[in-house]
């Protein structure tokens, strides 16, 4: 016979996968009665995990929230598909917190049955990702919460914010949601000291408080959309200007948003719009469209892309002598 200390912990296992079970149904899936049923609830209850009994024709056991973390009772599956979950959120940046990620990818593998270890150990160890770790912090956890929290209710928040030169300020911000782009955080909204929608790394937010002033977003607001034309839009040392001749969904199709904006140029052609550190990778990016293209600004990039096509040409008859 199955000893009673597993069978209540199989209960507590089948109340976190499925809350709302009845007495009877629990009943049939642990093949004890409704009777010893009620028993085991009372047993988590005195283990501080406590269970509550609803009546009616949608009630059932439920385990009671926001009172004490219960214990969590993974299958193997579920226990490697956390573990598998921390370690791409560590290198893709998406973790919160400086060392949250590793101290729960620690206490998971230490708790892990032997053979699962291994196995988790051995992806982890052979695992080999594409994309590039992410550098840089980890924003705070109570900032990420505070500011979902806020959009989600649509309340103002108060910001210490730090921007990238590190010179600090007070903010009252209504967050308009939250964005994860290319291993860093971001929230956008409107920013009362500007007056204006701005874009902040939620990384640089060192406190956020929640006020009891709401607000209402814009009609169809789209957070991820503005935060990839605001970063768009940071400035940098050239503005660049390409008429491009191909169709504007082609252009959108061919062009992430965050390399800069496009539009139609009203004779069937497109213009795009960006700002770019170096000149010579522009005019590489612009090769590499496929698509015929007039240099409008800066006539530095002209000069960038005579010179890419000369060193093409080198290459590409450099076996022939």
């Amino acid at each position: 016979m199955e000893h009673p200390v597993s069978r209540t912990l199989a209960l507590l296992e089948l109340l976190q996968a499925r809350p709302g079970l009845t007495g009877a149904e629990l009943a049939a899936r642990l093949e004890v009665d409704v009777r010893t049923v009620r028993r085991y609830a009372a047993r988590l209850a005195d283990l501080g995990i406590p269970v509550r009994a609803e009546r009616g024709r949608y009630g059932g056991y439920r385990l009671m929230p926001g009172y004490r973390l219960p214990p969590l009772m993974l299958t193997g599956d579920e226990a490697a598909s956390v573990v598998l979950g921390l370690l791409a959120g560590r290198r893709s940046g998406m973790s919160v917190g400086e060392q949250a990620g590793e101290s729960a990818l620690a206490k998971i593998q230490r708790v892990l049955p032997p053979q699962l270890r291994e196995r988790v150990a051995a992806v982890e160890q052979t695992l080999g990702l594409t994309a590039a770790p992410a550098a840089g912090p980890s924003p705070a956890a109570s900032a990420l919460f505070t500011l979902a929290e806020a959009a989600r209710r649509r309340r103002r928040v108060r910001l210490d914010y730090r921007d990238r030169s590190g010179t600090p300020s007070e903010r009252a911000f209504d967050p308009y949601g939250l964005v994860f782009h290319s291993g860093r955080w971001y929230t956008t909204g409107l920013d009362h000291r500007s007056g204006e929608q701005r874009t902040f790394r939620l990384d640089r937010i060192h406190a956020a408080e929640l006020s009891e002033e709401g607000f209402e977003p814009p009609a169809g607001v789209d957070p991820v959309q503005r935060v990839l034309e605001s970063l768009a839009s940071v400035p940098w040392t050239h503005e660049v200007e390409v008429v491009l001749t191909t169709t504007l969904d082609e252009a959108r199709h061919r062009i992430p948003p965050v390399a800069g904006t496009v539009t139609g140029s009203g004779d069937g052609r497109v213009l795009f719009r960006a700002r770019a550190e170096r000149l010579d990778g522009m005019a590489v990016m612009l090769a590499g469209l496929g698509v015929p293209f007039t240099v409008r600004r800066p006539a530095a990039l002209r000069d960038e892309v005579r010179a890419l096509a000369a060193r093409l040409t080198a290459w590409s008859e450099a076996d022939e002598d």
